[in-house]
């Protein structure tokens, strides 16, 4: 069965509208229209499909079967492309729970419009993703709810004596899901090997996905954390993997920005190397529109054909020790920001219609009384005062966690100098130290002085309050750039 290698996501962290868009707010017909554009144009083999949120279309599997159905005859939902459904987690978004059990319950009809088109069994749905993943009991109850609900009521009666409500609908197929972990915070990160063990148990599968968060954890423990929290969970998984006798195919979502992993259509190579274990990779809105198709089209290709190989292994506990203390000085940092990024939050133009998932730091942290954007206004928030959001926190290092850090995490040095690209030595808030730290580490980085010039205007315009026309230099910054947040 083949796997899918290069996941399309809605994440909108793109400054540069797609051609197809009616207008810069992608939403409703439009998301229908990028995953066709994912499959036919760009070569992507997956696109997920986050539901939750105003406008999300339930029947999206219906729409690109009909309005497309030469492509998809010939490249099939379930076979050679795929729909996955990302669904909200009820223990987390009370408000989106039950679209999780509306969700479950349109698989069944996304089989009958394939089976009625194309005239065999083939489901066109059949993964889910299950966000913020912190048991095996919470995937358990996705995977047993549609086992035995959704399909499960298919041989009961209305009444006694009546027919079944297969015999009255129809049968509801697939029979079973499968139900994709996604780990996203610190704990759970490094649990996902015993969490993933424990769903497996007394299940037939012959493989399992997982997947690994690197925005959110780069949000909340900072660039360096993120980095070996992914590592150290995928030589755990891996080790699993031989373990239990199940392949595991790990998937990591990377973003454009280096904060938020680095994946563009130019840094496929380092990406690749710096996870070998994994087999795939989410392609976000930046990386698919703001850079030119051919490139694009030619990175997705290297993503799709490439070979995974074993996990790079790294020392656990030296890791650990080196996040304790860098995330603390991250999380200072970040909390003498907050009030700024949220200020500067509200001018970050949004790139969809409709709200996606929570974050996990405004989530866990609003008991302290700070409230973050999403990662990705996060992220924009930042640059767009010059202050690139990879360099905090590097304050707590010393030369002797460095050179381990830079045996671990391969491309710390060219993510860094990517980075650095957008710093402002002028912005009013860097943190006491930072630019001292910066020029011992990378000596006399290269600076894009058009991005500083438009950063420098943004800051003045916040301290004297000035603040009608930020969104407009937000963009141009950010189009500098290629991305964001």
């Amino acid at each position: 069965m083949k796997i899918p290698r290069c996941m399309s996501t809605q994440h909108p962290d793109n400054v540069t509208p797609p051609f197809f868009a009616e207008n810069a707010e992608l939403g409703g017909e439009d998301e229908i229209q990028e995953a066709y554009h994912a499959f036919s144009y760009l070569g992507c083999d997956e696109q997920m499909w986050d539901c939750e949120g105003k406008e999300v279309d339930n029947y999206v599997v219906k729409k690109l079967l009909t309005r497309y159905e030469a492509f998809f005859q010939a490249n099939r939902l379930g076979q050679q492309m795929f729909i996955t459904l990302r669904v909200p987690n009820p223990g987390i978004e009370r408000t989106e729970a039950k679209v999780l059990l509306e969700t479950l319950e349109s698989i069944p009809r996304s089989f009958d419009t394939a089976k009625s088109l194309f005239g065999d069994d083939v489901p066109p749905v059949f993964e889910v993703i299950f966000p913020m993943t912190d048991s095996s009991q919470c995937l358990d109850r996705v995977y047993r709810y549609y086992r035995d609900f959704v399909v499960g009521k298919q041989a009961a009666p209305l009444q006694e004596g009546d027919i079944s409500i297969a015999e009255w609908i129809g049968e509801f197929k697939p029979e079973r899901i499968n139900v994709i972990p996604l780990f996203e915070d610190w704990e759970h990160m490094l649990a996902a090997h015993q969490i993933t063990a424990q769903y497996l148990q007394e299940k037939d599968v012959e493989h399992q996905r997982v997947f690994l968060a690197r925005s959110d954890p780069a949000m909340n423990y900072g660039l360096v954390s993120a980095v070996l929290l992914n590592k150290i969970a995928l030589q755990k998984l891996e080790r699993l993997s031989r373990q239990v006798g199940v392949k595991l195919y790990p998937i990591v979502g990377v973003g454009s920005a280096p904060f938020r992993g680095n994946l563009r259509p130019q840094t496929v190579e380092r990406v690749v190397a710096e996870y070998p274990s994994v087999h795939t990779f989410t392609v976000q809105s930046a990386f698919k529109y703001d850079n030119p198709p051919d490139e694009v089209r030619q990175a997705i290709s290297k993503l799709s054909n490439r070979e995974s190989g074993p996990s790079q292994e790294v020392e656990e506990g030296r890791c650990l020790e080196i996040m304790e203390k860098y995330s603390q000085e991250y999380v200072r940092q970040i909390f003498a920001l907050a009030q700024l990024i949220n200020r500067l939050a509200r001018h970050v133009p949004s790139r969809r219609k409709r709200k996606l998932h929570i974050g996990l730091f405004g989530y866990s942290r609003s008991v302290e009384g700070i409230t973050l954007p999403r990662a990705i206004t996060f992220t924009a928030a930042l640059y767009s005062i010059g202050l690139p959001p990879e360099i905090l926190g590097l304050t707590a290092l010393t030369e002797e966690d460095l050179r381990f850090i830079r045996t671990a995490y391969l491309n710390f040095d060219e993510d860094l100098r990517d980075a650095l690209r957008y710093f402002n030595p002028h912005s009013g808030w860097l943190p006491q130290g930072m630019e001292a730290r910066l020029r011992d580490l990378f000596g006399d980085f290269a600076v894009d002085e058009e991005h500083k010039e438009i950063t420098g205007y943004i800051v003045g315009s916040l301290v004297e309050n000035k603040t009608q026309n930020l969104d407009e230099y937000i963009l141009r910054a950010a189009n500098l750039r290629r991305f964001l947040g």
